[in-house]
């Protein structure tokens, strides 16, 4: 997989959030949009395991959560959040990931941002109808070996996201800042309609061949 040719407009920060159910390749297509920008991906998901690893108190706190089988409460994965957030690498920009995945979480995220005065610039929204995400989840889950995943948790996951996460989009909507991308088609092609859409805002440009 190699990641398109695109720069950040000159000067210009990109602090981007890419929303979307499971099995909408959101987890990809960030990744690759983020490396071309030469931001940091900041996975809420990578952010747990990495404390984890490296022993810190928040990753003391979150291992001892999760071992009990309970939800990260949102206090604590902000205060995650913003401790990556805070690192030298995301002052020119970040691509979010799995956070903020509610309004409260969208709350606190504005807090800590609008304490440095900053904003998010856009929102990418993968649009991918429930039935091709259950589709795409099983074919993962058979392909994987995980036979958990069945089609009722694999629903299950979505009425969550439709529930909890999906309202989020309303709020950065009114703010003008989400991008709806069509989220069906070759990876290539779901990650120019991105492209498109961020050089449309100038936050990106099209690095010469």
């Amino acid at each position: 997989m190699t990641a398109p040719r695109l720069e950040r407009s000159s000067g210009t920060p990109a602090r981007l959030l890419i929303v979307g159910p499971q099995g909408s390749g959101k987890g990809t297509q960030g990744v690759r949009i983020a490396e071309s920008l030469g931001i940091p991906t900041v996975s809420t998901g990578d952010v747990f395991r990495a404390n984890i690893k490296d022993g810190t108190p928040l990753g003391k706190q979150v291992q001892a959560i999760i071992e009990a089988g309970n939800l990260v409460p949102d206090e604590l994965t902000s205060a995650v959040v913003r401790d990556r957030l805070a690192q030298d690498d995301a002052a020119q920009g970040f691509l979010l990931d799995g956070y903020p995945r509610n309004i409260g979480q969208v709350a606190d995220l504005d807090v800590f941002l609008g304490g440095r005065d900053e904003q998010l610039d856009a929102v990418i929204e993968l649009s991918v109808p429930r039935d091709e995400s259950i589709e795409r989840i099983a074919l993962r889950a058979a392909e994987q070996g995980r036979s958990d995943d069945t089609e009722e948790v694999i629903a299950h996951r979505l009425s969550i996201y439709e529930r909890e996460t999906a309202p989020i989009l309303d709020v950065y909507r009114e703010r003008g800042i989400v991008d709806e991308i069509d989220g069906v088609g070759t990876m290539d092609e779901i990650t120019e309609r991105i492209i498109s859409a961020l050089v449309a805002r100038g936050l990106a440009r099209r690095a010469a061949a």
